[in-house]
């Protein structure tokens, strides 16, 4: 195998600024070029990024998505020489990353990589690299620099393989962000908490972002961010729009009420929804427990419809059908009966929940549209599924 002699780094983000300062630091000559023009450390930065490809054996992609991607590659189309790899490490979609490797054929590897920046700066990358076998070859001493080499059939698979990684990640975060309210719920102290769950599955990202989750970070508000909750967010959009499954994450992300620019740690110590949008639930559930029917007015809209089937039969009450359903006095069997708030998702002035009723031998799962009016959360629809 013979090691390139020049590589560009285009993009000189977080990760991209560590790729090019560990392959500078193996003594590599390596050009960098960003769209900010920053420079940093001892990599030799270009202004124009035609010129850095000029000079390359690899030119190395390290940018935000797949537009930055197929605009940067259209600009400097002209510039590459016709030995010259092009190596793309960014997350993007699988369509985008098969849309490059027909236009650039052969000299294209796709090779995104599993990793923050302290893994790139210690060479310590999972990067999986779908290639032909020579252009793997060539730039294999590079890669290898970076982390460890898992070949992939095909640029789509290994867009894809990595957008799936990501997901687990953001299921990890979202995990942990619903422990630490539930935690708060109880009134546990955070350290003791973080303590606690640093023994357990989420042991690793707790003890990695730590400086993050603490009740009062030492630190975190000048931290760099390693991962960002804006980036994460994008390549979660990017796997429920290649899916064309639904996918929790990505909305439950987009709609993190931070800085999208922070660590993908801050958005799990984002507090639980205020009382504000819980109180028509909790009114549902007051109407339920005492037969009231007032309890229903406050809780719904005027206009509401409640529907589902009812004796196999679909029914769409509007809210007065509804409330002439109840008696004023609590169920015979009251003492028994339960309910619980399982989830609630707000949107701006939307929010989306879900209610589990165990009413006798019948289980109720009803799930709620909601809307702010006029200064107040009220509930517009509701459905439900009854599991006799």
């Amino acid at each position: 195998m013979i090691a390139p002699h020049t590589i560009a780094v285009l993009g000189r983000g977080r990760m991209g600024a560590a790729i090019a300062t560990r392959l500078a630091n193996h003594d590599w000559d390596v050009v960098g070029w960003t769209r900010s023009g920053r420079s940093t450390g001892a990599v030799e930065t270009t202004g124009d990024p035609n010129d850095a490809v000029a000079k390359a054996d690899i030119v190395l992609l390290a940018l935000f998505d797949g537009r930055a991607c197929q605009q940067i590659v259209d600009h400097v189309r002209d510039s590459l020489r016709t030995d010259t790899i092009v190596l793309n490490t960014s997350t993007i979609a699988p369509a985008e990353a098969a849309r490059l490797a027909r236009q650039l054929g052969p000299s294209y590897i796709h090779a995104p990589v599993l990793g923050s920046v302290p893994a790139a700066a210690a060479g310590a990358l999972e990067i999986l690299a779908a290639a032909d076998r020579e252009a793997l070859d060539r730039v294999r001493p590079v890669l290898e620099a970076l982390g460890t080499v898992r070949h992939v059939e095909d640029a789509a698979t290994a867009a894809a393989l990595k957008l799936v990684a990501n997901n687990s990640l953001a299921g990890a975060v979202l995990a942990l962000r619903d422990s630490l309210r539930q935690a708060d719920a109880l009134g546990l102290p955070r350290a003791q908490v973080l303590d606690v769950l640093e023994l357990g599955q989420l042991g690793g990202l707790v003890a990695r972002k730590r400086t993050f989750l603490a009740d009062q970070p030492t630190g975190a508000a000048t931290a760099t961010a390693e991962f960002t909750i804006g980036a994460l967010a994008k390549d979660m959009a990017l796997l429920a729009a290649a899916s064309n499954t639904p996918l929790h994450s990505a909305a439950d992300l987009a709609d993190t009420p931070v800085d999208p620019e922070a660590d993908i740690a801050v958005a799990a110590t984002v507090p639980a929804v205020g009382d504000a949008v819980l109180e028509p639930l909790r009114a549902y559930i007051r109407g339920h427990a005492t037969g009231d029917p007032t309890h229903f007015r406050d809780a719904f809209l005027p206009t509401a419809h409640i529907e589902g089937l009812r004796d196999g039969a679909f029914v769409s009450w509007r809210l007065d059908e509804y409330c002439a359903l109840f008696t004023g006095r609590p169920a015979p069997d009251e003492p028994i009966r339960s309910r619980r708030i399982d989830a609630i998702d707000v949107h701006g002035t939307v929010a989306t929940a879900s209610i589990t009723l165990w009413h006798g031998p019948d289980t109720f799962t009803d799930i709620f549209l909601l809307t702010h009016v006029n200064g107040s959360w009220r509930i517009a629809n509701k459905v439900y599924h009854r599991n006799a």
